[in-house]
């Protein structure tokens, strides 16, 4: 009777656009903002974008609260200028709890998700990888996989997508696989893939 693999499959996929009131639509909180939603719909990590309307708030600072791609506690301090811009932090937030703005803004501001996108493989195990497949989007760029949260983490290595859109790149890695001792995710930018499957044990 033949053996049976061990090796798992996960498919991740988050196309979704960069929304920038998923989180808090228009409104000038002086402490805690209403959330519009607590997590981003394509289900995976996003970095955070706060977008200001009015001047003079150079300096004005909102706190992100939440928890970080493997469901670990996060925190973020978003500092805007004195222009009405969006400001894109660069933690990525599995989930959202609360913002809380150090002072009122000049007019209203907007919190919503980004395009730097992070999916968890395995929280907390030790993991190897022995392969994925990449479907690219229409734009190049490259996908981070890495030992641990992208925050504190390490990347092991990148694959670099074609920026033709539906073109897939099949990669097995021989022998044990690549060792991930402290959980392993991966990150990319929203177009840069599709579709992202890996192979892990």
């Amino acid at each position: 009777m033949a053996g049976r693999s061990d090796v798992l499959a996960l498919t991740i996929s988050d196309e979704n656009a960069s929304d920038d009131d998923r989180l808090v639509t228009a409104a000038r909180p002086n402490t805690a903002a209403t959330m519009a939603n607590t997590t981003f719909a394509g289900g995976a990590a996003r970095n955070v974008i706060v977008t200001t309307t009015g001047t003079g708030d150079n300096g004005k600072t909102n706190t992100i609260v939440g928890t970080d791609v493997f469901g670990n506690a996060l925190t973020e301090i978003i500092t805007s200028t004195g222009s009405a811009e969006a400001v894109a932090g660069t933690s990525l937030f599995l989930t959202v709890t609360s913002v809380t703005s150090s002072a009122q803004f000049a007019a209203n501001i907007k919190v919503g998700s980004g395009t730097l996108c992070a999916q968890a493989i395995e929280s907390s195990n030790r993991v190897r990888l022995k392969g994925m497949s990449i479907v690219s989007g229409g734009t190049a760029g490259d996908v981070e996989f890495i030992n641990g949260a992208p925050e504190s983490g390490t990347t092991l290595f990148k694959s670099r997508t074609l920026g033709t859109a539906n073109t897939t790149k099949d990669f097995s890695i021989p022998s044990e696989g690549v060792l991930f001792a402290s959980g392993a995710c991966v990150k990319y930018t929203v177009d840069v893939a599709d579709n992202i499957t890996v192979f892990y044990a």
